[in-house]
């Protein structure tokens, strides 16, 4: 088993201080796929980064450690969040792994099934606000300014500081950076923390962030006061990295683009049904993305023939998307030859 994600990457994480804990789950280490099916589509290798694989089920957990190490280290005794629902269960889960005490703040009936039972399951005190997630994100940053608790959205550096360790692993595991990385963006913390960890490295590949057509404020350059989209973990109207993943974009000399929700479903399902990979409906704004926009060159590169899309969180994170996307269950009598006749009709 792989060490911890902290202990890998202990000297490059730069905001842990000495005698800080380690509290971890075991994050990281997550799979590198290649896509064969929408890598014909495309014209490029296409490799899928899984990182649903983390212990909470998405790649919140790689910032998560080490903002709640942090927060442990500080002598703090909560932790508080906003979310559309990744945030919320894995602050969730690292609180109560550190003996801590976890609240959350998500917006009323929009957050999916499997993301708020696992808050719930892990003991945080779950909030349902009449708002959007840019208003409890404002509301909880008037909390920990107020009260002794540590808020862990992106906006923590120490968020940042974790799930830039993903750059780490495909340098790590290709040899160097793919010549493009398509990524979804909704609060912009990951996008900016895949090109710091890039740059880290001393990589630059081209930065393709797709975000959904209801919620794309960084491709109309104006907040969305109402963003709607079946892809609820990228619902976001005013992202809290909006400066940094512009820059990110800018320098890798790549671009911002929107997806529809039609998009992002076709991409879902094709990579369940085709790839064999199942993730939320947020992840497949990546696929969804170079899909529908290509691959194009920059103005001094050429068009990339590779491509990372980072797929950020498990397809059961939202069962009931899955559910009304699939196909219907069919219902039969126990008899040997209605089986036969469903199973080769």
């Amino acid at each position: 088993m792989p060490p911890p994600l902290i202990e890998r990457y202990r000297e490059r994480l730069g905001t842990l201080e000495e005698g800080d804990p380690v509290v971890t789950l075991n994050e990281g280490s997550t799979p590198l796929v290649e896509a064969p099916v929408i890598s014909e589509r495309v014209g490029a290798r296409v490799m899928l980064k899984l990182e649903g694989a983390n212990p909470t089920g998405s790649f919140k957990d790689r910032g998560m450690t080490v903002a709640v190490s942090r927060a442990k280290g500080a002598g703090a005794e909560a932790v508080i969040c906003a979310s559309t629902g990744n945030t919320a269960a894995s602050a969730a889960a690292y609180a109560a792994r550190a003996g801590m005490r976890g609240a959350v703040i998500v917006p009323e009936g929009k957050i999916a099934i499997g993301k708020l039972a696992q808050a719930l399951m892990h003991g945080a005190r779950v909030i349902a606000l009449r708002a959007n997630f840019d208003m409890a994100l404002e509301l909880v940053r008037e909390i920990a300014q107020k009260h002794p608790v540590e808020l862990v959205n992106s906006v923590n550096p120490h968020r940042i500081e974790g799930q830039k360790t993903a750059a780490f692993e495909v340098c790590d595991e290709l040899g160097s950076a793919p010549e493009a990385l398509a990524i979804p963006v909704g609060n912009a913390g990951n996008i900016t923390a895949w090109w710091r960890g890039f740059g880290e490295y001393g990589e630059a590949p081209l930065l393709f962030g797709f975000q959904a057509e209801g919620a794309a404020p960084l491709v109309s350059g104006r907040p969305v006061a109402d963003p709607e989209t079946v892809a609820s973990a990228i619902r976001i109207g005013n992202p809290a990295r909006w400066e940094e993943a512009m820059s990110a974009v800018t320098d890798s000399r790549g671009r911002i683009a929107a997806v529809s929700d039609e998009q992002i479903l076709d991409a879902y399902h094709l990579l369940a049904s085709a790839e064999g990979v199942f993730c939320e409906p947020a992840s497949a704004a990546s696929v969804a993305g170079i899909l529908a926009h290509g691959l194009p060159a920059a103005e001094d590169r050429e068009a990339p023939e590779s491509v990372v899309c980072v797929l950020t969180g498990h397809g059961l994170k939202d069962p009931d998307t899955a559910l009304g996307k699939a196909p219907a269950v069919i219902g039969c009598d126990p008899d040997l030859a209605a089986v036969e006749e469903i199973l080769f009709d």
